[in-house]
């Protein structure tokens, strides 16, 4: 049985890759702010969002959009709220209408990353940041609505397209010989590819178990800090591009305290995954082998 799924966010890390891997589901309508065919994809629009989904009448909604600069939430909170709080909770609404189920993405940053202890999904919650807070009022509205859901929290996202972490440290490592980077932040570096398959999955799953809705959390196996990550970007990009020039010699460890940010950063965002693993029946991989994947296509 064949879907008809409606894709907000089309063009973000997350969204590109759901393009590719909704694709067998069924058939998908794909929008990204600007619309298209007279739909409505601004999440900034609450109106024109309801009236697509109205429109449309899909039997699935994925919302990979979101307001997801951290740092410039904190100036702008009433526009990081619409996007990650109020239009999902629109989404949410109209799902419920349809009888259609809702995916969405959330994130490690609606706990307050304390101790080392990777977080549950029903582990209590305290957002730091302007983000954090918009996240989690969106997932509450999802829930509240009595809609069929999918909320994956997930952390520390990067793709071949687009800026991530690992680029940015290949473009610094060329440049200088002494880089300092964080490493009292600890996650798992997770690819958008990955996530799209997981989703893809799920959704599938949900046709034969409607009762498996609900949160779960979605990142690649293992932990590391901002600092070993970096390491191993570097390593690998020696080993798959020997070619390669880079300036680097030195990394420092530091702590989050030298580089102070406008939202504050959780120190542990180690999110437990079992859940997820055991109701769909998968495999999470290892962080390091998204990430190397990734090194091998862009370098």
């Amino acid at each position: 049985m064949s879907s008809k799924i409606l894709l907000l966010g089309k063009n973000g890390q997350v969204g590109w890759e759901l393009q590719r891997a909704l694709a067998p589901l069924g058939h998908v309508t794909a929008l990204d702010r600007s619309g298209a065919d007279g739909l409505c994809g601004d999440l900034a629009d609450l109106e024109g969002i309801a009236g697509a989904v109205r429109q449309l009448k899909p039997n699935v909604i994925v919302n990979a959009a979101a307001h997801t600069a951290v740092d410039k939430a904190e100036s702008e909170p009433e526009l990081a709220n619409r996007l990650n709080a109020e239009a999902p909770a629109v989404l949410a609404r109209e799902a419920a209408a349809l009888g259609a189920t809702l995916v969405h993405y959330s994130t490690d940053y609606v706990f307050d990353g304390t101790g080392q202890v990777p977080w549950l999904e029903d582990h209590p919650t305290g957002p730091l940041s302007v983000y954090g807070q918009g996240k989690l009022a969106g997932e509450q509205a999802i829930r509240e609505s009595g809609c069929s859901h999918l909320i994956f929290r997930t952390s520390w996202v990067y793709a071949a397209r687009g800026g991530n972490f690992a680029k940015t440290m290949l473009r610094l490592g060329a440049e200088r010989e002494r880089l300092t980077v964080i490493d009292d932040q600890w996650g798992a570096p997770t690819g958008a590819d990955l996530i799209a398959d997981v989703t893809a999955h799920a959704i599938r799953h949900l046709r034969s178990r409607p009762s498996d809705a609900g949160t779960y959390h979605l990142a690649a196996s293992g932990f590391t800090t901002w600092f070993s990550y970096a390491k191993h970007v570097f390593d690998t990009a020696r080993s798959v591009a020997p070619s390669r020039e880079l300036a680097v010699k030195d990394i420092v460890p530091v702590a989050t305290e030298a580089f102070p940010l406008p939202a504050p950063r959780p120190r542990n965002s180690r999110l437990n995954t079992q859940r997820l693993q055991s109701t769909f029946d998968l495999v999470l991989p290892p962080w390091q082998q998204g990430l190397e994947r990734m090194l091998a296509e862009i370098l």
